[in-house]
């Protein structure tokens, strides 16, 4: 029984590492089609409440959070009967063509909209629209995504083509 328990548990630390997005769906969570997870981001302790659309990249280090953590002090500071099974949970839902940055957090009970770019290290405690652009602590829409193409369309490099060796050459070489 334990070589079993061993056993699993070396397949699911394998399957998260190299194949996120089937573990992930394997755990319960709902993830569209193009799908990138980074191995070490993570969708918390009841990935079956999140819904992930299509074309979305989650980071590494992103953690999904769907409980709320406050329920320990609520369980013994409310006086009343049955408060020590006190849980409070929300779904995180996430829209289509998004990229959220590397150590962001998403707390329970947040959507984030379509179209939409979550800065690395951010924390969302609140919806996100569409189109739009969300980073800090806690996150905060900065700019729609047409005024993020305007800022950055000068630094735009049209080379996710190439192959490594060829970008690290253009990268080095390009001025």
């Amino acid at each position: 029984m334990k070589i079993k328990h061993i056993f699993r548990e070396v397949r699911d630390k394998l399957l998260r590492l190299f194949c996120p997005v089937k573990y992930w769906k394997m755990k319960g969570a709902s993830i569209g089609d193009r799908c990138y997870i980074y191995g070490s981001a993570n969708l918390g302790s009841e990935p079956y409440l999140i819904t992930i659309g299509n074309h979305v990249r989650i980071n590494s280090g992103v953690h999904m959070v769907t409980h709320d953590g406050g329920a320990w002090v609520l369980r013994e500071y409310i006086k009343e009967a049955d408060a020590e099974k006190i849980d409070i949970f929300g779904k995180i839902l996430v829209g289509n063509n998004v990229h959220i940055g590397t150590n962001a957090i998403i707390m329970p009970g947040v959507p984030i909209g379509n179209n939409v770019v979550i800065g690395c290290g951010a924390i969302v405690t609140k919806d996100v629209p569409d189109n739009s652009v969300a980073v800090g602590i806690p996150a905060k829409v900065i700019e729609g995504l047409d005024d993020y193409i305007c800022k950055n369309k000068h630094r735009f490099l049209y080379i996710k083509h190439l192959s490594m060796n060829e970008k690290k050459k253009y990268l080095l070489h390009e001025k």
